[in-house]
């Protein structure tokens, strides 16, 4: 269990190994408003998803098949808006409580609909031993070079979240949602499929904005009518050093719009906000974000 833990605090950048709660298995939560993305699509034989806690968090393994579910905000309150919320993990795990349900309440809160999507992963093994020896080594590989990108990918969790964003749009009437005010924000792994999305999606089928959370600060090439996008990272992030803000800077030399937040402490994983860090402000400087765009009433911004 000690290895576990200490392998998935290294890919969510747990700060404090002994802080964190012992990993035990869980069960697969009661999920009734799950969509699958895909209908028809069956997960392989003899593949289960793989389910830990962490204190009261979930976070979840081996997923085959994806959805979105929805968490949609009070129709008296609601602004249109909407924000498929991707979660990180290494493309090895999903932190479905820290960087999924936990955001879509607040935005759902805050009259945002939200939709947690949860995407395919990179196959670990199901014993938890075996997995963390195989996490740890993975990871130890993918970020040797800091100032390359991560090397763990995965091209189906941009599938997937095109997916989901084409499912929000065709449900636009159903979920009260504006389908040009659909955009996505991200976490760690979610921050760079979310960024992908953004950048391999065609036209209208790409997300109308993104929130970019803790992803790689790596430089991109980025097109002029690339989607309007909040960046938000610790200047002490442990997982994704930033030398420099690229990214941001490729936005601003395409003429894209692009607003950074980089906070003096925080490192990796603060999800909705790390107490005693200005962290802490980093969903309500998104949503003051969105109403600054427009995007938080019937018209979009310009």
């Amino acid at each position: 269990m000690k290895r576990f833990a200490a392998a998935v605090a290294l890919i969510l950048a747990v700060p404090a190994i002994a802080q964190m709660p012992t990993p035990v298995p869980a069960e697969a939560p009661a999920d009734p408003n799950a969509i699958p993305l895909y209908p028809d699509m069956k997960a392989p034989k003899g593949s289960t998803e793989n389910w830990v806690r962490f204190g009261k968090d979930l976070a979840v393994r081996n997923v085959t098949v994806p959805t979105i579910t929805p968490v949609l905000p009070d129709p008296a309150k609601a602004t249109g808006a909407a924000v498929v919320v991707a979660p990180g993990g290494a493309f090895m795990l999903l932190a479905m409580d820290h960087e999924g349900w936990s955001v879509a309440r607040w935005l759902a809160d805050h009259g945002i609909a939200a939709f947690v999507l949860k995407y395919r992963l990179n196959q670990t093994p199901a014993d938890i031993g075996e997995a963390s020896a195989y996490m740890g080594k993975r990871m130890a590989e993918s970020l040797r070079d800091p100032t390359a990108a991560p090397g763990i990918t995965e091209p189906r969790a941009t599938l997937d979240a095109l997916a989901a964003l084409k499912l929000v749009r065709a449900g636009a009437g159903k979920w009260g949602v504006d389908p040009q005010r659909v955009g996505m924000m991200g976490f760690s792994a979610g921050a760079m499929t979310v960024l992908n999305a953004a950048l391999e999606g065609k036209g209208s089928d790409r997300p109308s904005f993104i929130g970019y959370v803790y992803g790689p600060m790596l430089a991109r090439e980025v097109p002029a009518d690339a989607p309007p996008m909040f960046a938000a990272i610790a200047n002490d992030d442990s997982l994704f050093p930033n030398p420099s803000y690229g990214l941001v800077e490729s936005w601003r030399r395409a003429h894209a719009p692009v607003e950074l937040h980089a906070y003096e402490r925080g490192d990796h994983g603060f999800g909705t906000g790390k107490p005693g860090t200005t962290t802490m402000g980093v969903l309500p400087q998104f949503e003051a974000w969105l109403a600054m765009r427009g995007l938080l009433t019937a018209k979009a911004a310009q």
